[in-house]
Formats: C-alpha cells, structure tokens, sequence
C-alpha cells in the first residue's frame, strides 16, 4: 500500500464513513485530495508533469426540481485537467450531486453554471460540465477503440502485488506505432478497499513492448489500492520508466460505482480525450 495512505488530508474525508444524505444543494460537500499525495511518490511536481491530460467523469443519477416542483433528469460530463492541484473525492461528489435533489432550479443551464462554479473551486482550476438529456448523450454512445486486446494471451501469474519491473521492451528494433487493451485491470480503493474495475487502452510510439509482460503487469494491480487517477499515472510513468516509448497515451474506464464513473487519460500529445465505452460502463 502507498506511503500515502495516513496521510492528514485522507483522514478529514468522508469516504469509509457513515454519512448522512442531504437532498437540498449544499456544495460544501465536495472534498478535494491533493495530487501531490501520489505524485510526491512519483517525483512529479506541476512543473515537471510527463504527461498532459484530463479526468472525464460521468454522472448516471442526477435529478433536481424545476420551479413547479416537478423533477428533471439528466446524465452529466465532467472534465476535470490533469494539471489541478486537487482531484475531486468521489463519494463527496456522489453527495454533492444527490444534494440537487430537492432543491428547485430554472433551468438545465442554471444548474450546470453551478456545478462550473462549484467543481472548479474544488478542483482549482477550471473544471468543464455538460449536462445531457437521458434519451440523447452522445459521449456515452458504445464505442470501441481500435486497440489489439491482449487479455487472452496464455500467460501464468503467481504474483498479485504491484510489479512495475515486469515490463520491457525490445531493443534495437524498428519502431512501431500500437494501440493495445486489456480489460482485466482491477485496483482497489485507497481507503475502503472495495474493488476498482477497469478497462485500460495503451498506445504508444517505439520500441514493441511485450505483451506478456504488459499483461502481468497490469494484473499485478489486483491487489493494490490507489484512486482512479492515480493508478493511471503510475502506469504512465511505469511505461515510460521501463519501456522509453517516444509517444504514449493510457486511457482507463473504470466502471461505475454510485452513479459515477470516472476515466484519466494521460498523454504526451497534444490530443483529445478518446471517445470509448464497453457494455460495462
């Protein structure tokens, strides 16, 4: 487990507490985590990220009351740059967003300038919100990308703690460019220890990297207990550390818990977040 884990900043955190739900706006609610927490273990400072890159969170249950009292639904985006000092807590944001319940709002163009507001204060920096009408969301149209998965490789494993070591590369051989999946990544929250299932696309510029070793490297976060976003950034840096691709991006889709999920993409290029979902999300 990180070094991370007592840190004073995830003691004052409602998640793996008993909390009370609240269904008039309060967004006091939101709780920010420094990114420093796991970047300090990563030796990554703001001034020196490797990679470029957002989180994009989706929101399942949203519901507030028009000014007659009768309630509106939407599916929400959020956007959050990988350059903020904070991430947003994600049940602190579960009940944020159950806080609109109740509470009565003109419009759909109201509520999303609220959350604007209210993300952006948390996360400090200018967090980006789109609310949708549940029949019409064309983010979350299934769509896959065009990615080799390599989750049927015929491989043993016997080690389910964090093993960056395991992956490599080959030398001296003709670059390539590649875009690979696998959907057996699986993590561990960092303070309730529920599971954390995802699906993470690579794609990468250099020299081939082993699939096999890909592969048990991405099985070897079974048992390790990191955020969302964290996780991401440490494979990034792991590839990067072991592997010394020229360009390289990692993507995951995590599946929801709570209404919520939540997608880190880091990147070396300067490109958008790529369009994707599977039957889980």
């Amino acid at each position: 487990m990180s070094h991370y884990n007592n840190a004073s900043e995830l003691d004052k955190l409602t998640l793996g507490k008993t909390t009370k739900y609240i269904s008039n706006y309060e967004p006091s609610l939101l709780q920010a985590v420094p990114r420093s927490l796991n970047r300090d273990e990563l030796n990554l400072t703001s001034e020196t990220l490797p990679f470029k890159g957002e989180d994009v969170w989706y929101g399942y249950e949203l519901s507030w009351l028009n000014e007659k009292g009768k309630p509106v639904v939407a599916v929400a985006e959020f956007k959050f740059p990988c350059t903020s000092p904070n991430l947003v807590e994600s049940k602190s944001f579960k009940l944020y967003l159950n806080s609109f319940n109740q509470s009565k709002f003109a419009n759909i163009d109201v509520v999303q300038s609220i959350m604007i507001k209210d993300l952006s204060n948390v996360c400090g920096e200018l967090a980006k919100v789109k609310l949708f009408k549940v029949s019409d969301c064309p983010p979350l149209m299934i769509n896959h990308l065009n990615a080799v998965c390599i989750d049927d490789l015929d491989i043993e494993i016997n080690e389910y703690k964090l093993q960056p070591e395991l992956l490599t590369s080959g030398e001296n051989e003709k670059i390539i460019n590649e875009s690979v999946v696998s959907h057996l990544l699986k993590s561990n929250c960092l303070i309730t220890n529920q599971p954390d299932w995802a699906s993470i696309y690579i794609e990468y510029s250099g020299n081939k990297i082993s699939h096999e070793a890909l592969l048990k490297y991405i099985v070897s976060f079974r048992q390790h207990n990191e955020f969302h976003e964290q996780c991401v950034e440490r494979i990034f840096c792991d590839i990067q550390k072991y592997c010394s691709p020229e360009k390289l991006s990692v993507y995951a889709r995590y599946t929801r818990r709570g209404g919520l999920d939540i997608n880190p993409f880091r990147t070396t290029e300067k490109t958008n977040t790529p369009s994707a979902r599977t039957l889980r999300q």
